[in-house]
């Protein structure tokens, strides 16, 4: 970096990103870090792992670490894992953003709040405002403008990625003045092997029934990388054989469909072309069973 991208002294900081269910933390992530690091659906809970996406500038590395929703009714062992990674992550950074959905907080806010310590910085970070009448969205920014334990509050839309640069001069008051932890073109600390893995994952959640998605996850049991090409192959893991049905689909067009879409986002975020081959194999009760659970990959 130049002396003139040098004058402001450099700051680098891990950002904790939480919040309830489905109030867009990971397409916030995705648009400030400029590429598809975290998968998204309109499903709740589509993030399972605890993901850091990093964004270098002159002045200022960010590693925001994107978290699964919080839970409060604790159905699984998977959502109780899910639920401790929320609770780790947040333990270990410099700063903490709240997403909240415009015009809707309450109990589980509380109860992320106060899982932040007080001395790690909490901004609130309003999204989904294009979604939200004016005369409705002042008095909602008043009121969480009341809660003192919000260092500040930046209302913006993720989707649209208004509001970014807004934020990004925000949080970095609060990172510490430190080298980089990452170098400067690295945009995650997860291999590309996870990163296929969450791709195909995702068009589970965006293509198949609201139930099914939560019982499935997906495992890459061989990934090979030539100069030309990648060869990923990729079981899906169920709880029932009667799944295995609905995933394929008549003359196996669900299944293809998945393979396809996971592949075409593989070749943009890799950077390259993808041989992707995908079958579904049943697991009975995973979502339960502890030793499964470490097996898939969960924390």
């Amino acid at each position: 970096m130049s002396d003139a991208n040098r004058q402001a002294p450099f700051r680098c900081g891990t950002v904790a990103v939480i919040g309830r269910p489905n109030v867009g933390k990971s397409t916030l992530m995705n648009a400030l870090v400029g590429a598809k690091i975290s998968i998204t659906s309109r499903k709740p809970q589509t993030t399972r792992h605890r993901i850091r996406g990093v964004l270098t500038r002159a002045d200022a590395q960010y590693v925001f670490v994107d978290t699964p929703g919080f839970q409060s009714e604790h159905r699984s062992e998977l959502n109780r894992i899910m639920n401790r990674s929320v609770a780790q992550a947040i333990g270990e950074v410099d700063c903490a953003l709240l997403v909240l959905e415009a015009g809707r907080a309450g109990a589980e806010e509380d109860r992320l709040m106060k899982l932040v310590g007080e001395g790690i910085p909490l901004l609130a970070v309003v999204n989904k405002i294009d979604r939200t009448q004016p005369e409705e969205l002042l008095p909602f920014l008043q009121r969480v403008g009341n809660e003192k334990r919000f260092a500040e509050i930046v209302p913006l839309s993720a989707e649209r990625r208004k509001g970014l640069a807004e934020l990004l001069r925000t949080v970095r008051k609060y990172l510490p003045q430190r080298e980089a932890l990452f170098p400067e073109d690295e945009l995650t600390d997860r291999s590309e092997r996870f990163l296929a893995s969450e791709l195909v994952r995702e068009k589970l959640f965006r293509l198949l029934g609201d139930e099914l998605p939560y019982v499935a996850s997906v495992v890459i049991e061989k990934y090979e990388q030539g100069p030309k090409l990648r060869r990923i192959f990729a079981s899906i893991v169920v709880e029932k054989s009667g799944h295995k049905a609905i995933i394929i689909g008549a003359g196996g067009e669900k299944l293809k469909r998945i393979a396809t879409e996971a592949r075409l986002d593989m070749e943009k975020l890799f950077g390259g072309k993808v041989h992707l081959e995908v079958w579904v194999k049943a697991r009975r009760g995973w979502t339960d069973d502890t030793r499964a659970l470490k097996l898939l990959g969960y924390e």
